[in-house]
């Protein structure tokens, strides 16, 4: 008999093999196979609109036009953002527009430039 492994999120050892995921029966949590290979501590990877890895410190392209929430600013598409900074959370790119300053932006209405 294999041995599963743990559950990634309540570190439960109950999981069961569900065809290609593994499900935790006690927090519900599902994750696939290829998943339980990587560390727990292993950094999110973020892509770009167009697939393309992103970093700290990259440069990337606004690709849609962006109302600023609680302004009537907008960020126009074509804006360049210099020295982006990777945050986790819904918008997880931090960094500072000219003319805007410092603001949240979604790594899907991007692209590496």
């Amino acid at each position: 008999m294999t041995s599963l492994p743990p559950c990634p999120k309540c570190h439960s050892e109950f999981t069961y093999e569900d065809g290609l995921i593994f499900v935790c029966p006690e927090c519900a949590h599902e994750w696939g196979k290829a998943a339980s290979s990587l560390n727990d501590d292993s950094a999110p990877q973020y892509v770009d609109a167009n697939g393309n890895e992103l970093k700290d410190g990259d440069s990337v392209t606004v690709i849609k036009g962006l109302k600023v929430k609680g302004s009537s600013a907008v960020v126009k598409v074509g804006t360049r953002v210099k020295n982006i900074r990777l945050v986790e959370g819904d918008h997880n790119i931090d960094c500072k527009i000219d003319g805007i300053g410092a603001m949240k932006l979604k790594s899907e209405f991007v692209k590496k430039s």
